[in-house]
């Protein structure tokens, strides 16, 4: 799926800004042939939760409208005319002008639809009704039930399955963009760089609707400059002296794809790519056949009043703090990312390990780790097509994307319950058949799935951990943490010797200016004693390549006795503020080098 761009040929019209708005308590029914019944307004794109100072609207599990009027210009009206959202969560129906024209489950990936057909002249209305609803169907997991209270009222209720708020709306630019009727579909590009000749292949295949006399595809580098040119759907172009993509150094080409059709050029496209080679090689992660070194972080799109809704100066905060440190990668957990995020870390040469958000996928999760249900798990959790739509939603969106290295297949999961790898196998299979790039995947791996008990750690490419030796564990006894954490690090070693390992999680909640001579856990003293004892074992593992830590900033959270306005393991606050661990971390990061680090 192509990304709205406006090119000589697309125009794009953008819907942000203020809609009408109202949760529906289901007293009464919704008649979509006539305007919403309410004057409440809110923000697109941007949860709603928090923009009404209404307990009963931030907390609300059910079903959301959402209304905008907008016109299309005359000079418009004869193009292909498709409307686009970039995400809804969780679930989403859309009518136009009192017609259902589309619907989506699924709160993280984009979805489009052609409007022609039901355009109306002058003003049209166009209303969403979206479920923030989660149950064991859906990506994320939640815990669902309902009741009925003394009226006869369905009492719907969602207890997420992990850790993190449930945010809801339209999260993402919704858009109208336009084509000619002919047109230019989809674009693949896969690179295939000879680092020692410094020559690629850049293998591009284009998909089209209609018909045209000749697709032509313009290789243009960073300055605009043409390097190669050539016709066809299915190309092989070559590029000499070609300019890397590298982490923190990206260059980015465009492929510049025109249908023509009696000479002329009827529709234009333009999309970037970068080239790079990514391998796993003899427990090793490489990019351009250098061994690289993950430092970052996971982190959550969540900021105030936004919740998880697209805040692109945030995303280039996030993106400079994280330069500023020494870190090149983050983990896009637990879910994709916005479209904007993605592009932005093109540009900016920053790593990316793209995970779906199959987050949850654990029978009675809970703080205490205990995993009194687990064993339910895989015959319980019916979340099988759901994730296999977003794996395919996913990869058809980021294939293009220089910076994404990985796929991460899952958060945490049940994956030492017997199961696990019989649900695992066919979506690790369906990735790897549908990237054309052919990157690693991974799956984060849960505390309990150790060595001995993990069923799903054959299927990885490089073992990513999720570990809290001195937080939920040993907490508070960095001495005994730390001879955890040695111990199970070499016995992943000496089991997998081929495979790389590093840390996707690690962290300790820290309440920013909390200080204590003693080293309180909670204390900013005891955040940055936890890092460094990790650090040293860091260092004494032969194929450990990467330490990415939870989290960036403090982020939102359900309510609950562990949690005082949300998770404070973030090294920022969530106004991103640095905690005194920064100091420490920008010290060791800019000491440690992208490549090389781990001869």
């Amino acid at each position: 799926m192509l990304y709205p761009i406006a090119t000589e040929s697309r125009v794009v019209v953008d819907l942000s800004g203020i809609w009408k708005f109202m949760i529906d308590k289901e007293v009464e029914h919704i008649e979509v042939s006539q305007p919403l019944p309410t004057n409440e307004v809110v923000a697109v794109p941007a949860s709603f939760n928090d923009q009404a100072l209404s307990k009963e609207i931030r907390e609300h599990n059910g079903y959301i409208w959402y209304e905008k009027e907008f016109k299309v210009a005359t000079a418009l009206r004869n193009e292909r005319l498709v409307l686009r959202f970039g995400s809804a969560t969780h679930e989403a129906w859309v009518y136009l002008n009192g017609k259902e024209i589309t619907h989506h489950k699924g709160g993280f990936t984009p979805f489009e639809v052609e409007i022609n057909d039901f355009l109306a002249d002058g003003a049209n209305r166009l209303t969403v009704r979206l479920s923030n609803l989660l149950d064991y169907t859906t990506l994320p997991v939640g815990n669902y039930s309902e009741e009925k209270d003394e009226n006869g009222r369905t009492i719907r209720k969602v207890d997420e399955n992990f850790d993190f708020f449930n945010y809801a709306g339209l999260h993402r630019p919704v858009k109208i963009y336009t084509t000619p009727r002919d047109y230019i579909e989809d674009i693949v590009i896969v690179p295939e760089v000879d680092l020692a000749s410094k020559k690629a292949d850049v293998k591009i295949a284009v998909k089209t609707a209609g018909t045209f006399d000749e697709v032509r595809v313009t290789i243009l580098d960073e300055d605009g400059n043409q390097v190669a040119q050539a016709s066809g759907n299915d190309l092989n172009i070559p590029i000499e002296n070609v300019k890397l993509w590298q982490p923190l150094n990206a260059h980015l080409y465009t492929a510049k794809v025109e249908g023509i059709k009696s000479g002329e050029s009827i529709d234009v496209y333009e999309e970037a790519f970068g080239v790079r080679k990514v391998e796993v090689k003899s427990g090793k992660f490489l990019i351009n056949g250098q061994h690289f070194y993950f430092k970052g972080f996971g982190k959550h799109e969540d900021t105030f009043v936004q919740g998880r809704g697209l805040n692109e100066a945030y995303n280039v905060l996030d993106i400079n703090l994280m330069k500023d440190m020494g870190a090149n990668s983050f983990r896009t957990s637990h879910y994709p990312y916005s479209e904007e995020m993605m592009r932005l870390c093109d540009r900016e040469g920053i790593v990316v390990i793209d995970e779906t958000p199959a987050v949850g996928l654990f029978h009675g999760f809970g703080f205490d780790l205990s995993g009194k249900n687990a064993a339910a798990t895989w015959s319980e959790l019916k979340t099988k097509e759901a994730h296999e739509q977003v794996i395919t939603e996913l990869i058809d969106r980021d294939k293009n994307h220089a910076c994404v290295v990985m796929w991460s297949i899952a958060n945490e999961p049940a994956s030492h319950i017997e199961g696990a790898y019989e649900y695992f196998e066919p979506l690790f299979n369906l990735a790897r058949e549908l990237d054309p790039q052919n990157r690693p995947c991974t799956l984060v791996n849960i505390l309990m799935a150790t060595p001995k008990e993990d069923k799903t750690s054959d299927l990885v490419d490089v073992i990513a951990l999720n570990r809290y030796y001195g937080w939920y564990l040993q907490n508070g006894d960095l001495e005994a943490a730390e001879k955890e954490t040695r111990k199970e690090l070499l016995e992943w070693q000496e089991k997998y010797p081929d495979k790389p390992i590093m840390y996707t999680e690690y962290g300790a909640d820290t309440v920013a200016g909390f200080h204590s001579a003693y080293g309180e856990p909670f204390s900013e003293e005891y955040q940055e004693d936890y890092y460094r004892m990790n650090s040293k074992v860091f260092d004494e593992i032969p194929n450990f390549v990467g330490e990415q830590l939870w989290n960036f900033a403090d982020f939102q959270t359900k309510f609950g006795i562990m949690r005082v306005q949300g998770n404070k393991k973030g090294v920022f606050t969530r106004s991103r503020e640095p905690k005194m661990v920064v100091r420490y971390l920008k010290d060791r990061w800019t000491n440690i080098p992208h490549f090389g680090y781990k001869k």
